[in-house]
């Protein structure tokens, strides 16, 4: 059982097709993990979720993207560590900065950005365990309760 006034948190992430490939990152300050997610982040109040998608993945990715139809809601908890997130997923559109440059995230949390082909995630550790049918399908899923790993 949660702690009183212990909510889920609420996240964003966007979905990115560049020439077939999937942009992914690893979001784990100092490399602490191999494990690679869209990017994306908590939500602010007062803003949209479109707006909060576009406000993290320049911070993570350096690139300025515009946001489409929402395509996946995934929920990560480990109640061990009280925790619980609920990430709402967006298909986005690159409408600037090249993903190929040379890039380093200010604050030091992404520590690499990747372009992967469907072929490749098979060799890649990732969250959310649906991301691969989502990214490259036309369909919009619901992923409950998924086990935090890191």
């Amino acid at each position: 059982m949660s702690r009183p006034g212990n909510r889920p948190r609420l996240a964003v992430r966007g979905l990115l097709l560049i020439e077939n490939r999937l942009l992914l990152v690893n979001a784990w300050g100092g490399g602490k993990s191999d494990l690679l997610c869209a990017p994306g982040g908590g939500v602010e109040p007062h803003s949209s979720l479109p707006e909060n998608l576009m406000r993290e993945f320049h911070e993570e990715t350096g690139l300025t993207v515009a946001v489409g139809a929402p395509c996946l809601v995934n929920e990560f908890h480990s109640r061990s560590r009280d925790f619980h997130q609920v990430d709402v997923y967006f298909r986005v559109s690159l409408v600037s900065g090249d993903p190929r440059a040379p890039w380093t995230d200010p604050e030091g949390i992404v520590t690499q950005r990747i372009l992967a082909s469907r072929a490749d995630m098979a060799r890649l550790r990732y969250k959310p365990d649906s991301l691969p049918d989502i990214a490259w399908g036309d369909s919009v899923g619901y992923d409950a309760l998924e086990p935090l790993i890191m």
